[in-house]
């Protein structure tokens, strides 16, 4: 299973210059896990960068992976993660959804730098 953080969909969506290198998880949506949190943050971003127009677009993109709402479980293990790692909570959350799904993370963002199952693509 892949999980694409909220830094490499929008890289995707914005068109950013290592947006191919997310083509692949991407692309293969049955085992694509997206996170409900992802959803709010790509939709922000998108919207404030782009338009309201994109930012839909985008939505209803990822909402062909399979969509993990937070709950309670995911809340706990996220709160643990956060404090173990010192992890922000949106990346605590995307962690744990990802180690309950046995996914590997792709990522361009350092906080996720050294964590076991993330693929971590440096910026340019």
């Amino acid at each position: 299973m892949n999980l694409v953080d909220s830094s490499g969909w929008v890289e995707y969506f914005l068109d950013g210059p290592q947006a191919n290198l997310f083509n692949s998880p991407l692309s293969d949506t049955r085992h694509l896990i997206v996170p409900s949190i992802c959803i709010y943050e790509v939709f922000k971003t998108v919207l404030r960068e782009r338009d309201e127009s994109l930012a839909l677009r985008s939505v209803v993109l990822m909402q062909q992976g399979l969509v993990v709402d937070f709950n309670s479980e995911i809340a706990l293990e996220a709160a643990k993660l956060s404090y173990q790692l010192k992890l922000p909570a949106a990346d605590s959350i995307i962690l744990a959804t990802a180690r309950k799904y046995h996914a590997t993370i792709w990522t361009q963002d350092s906080d996720f730098e050294n964590i076991e199952n993330v693929k971590l693509i440096k910026k340019k």
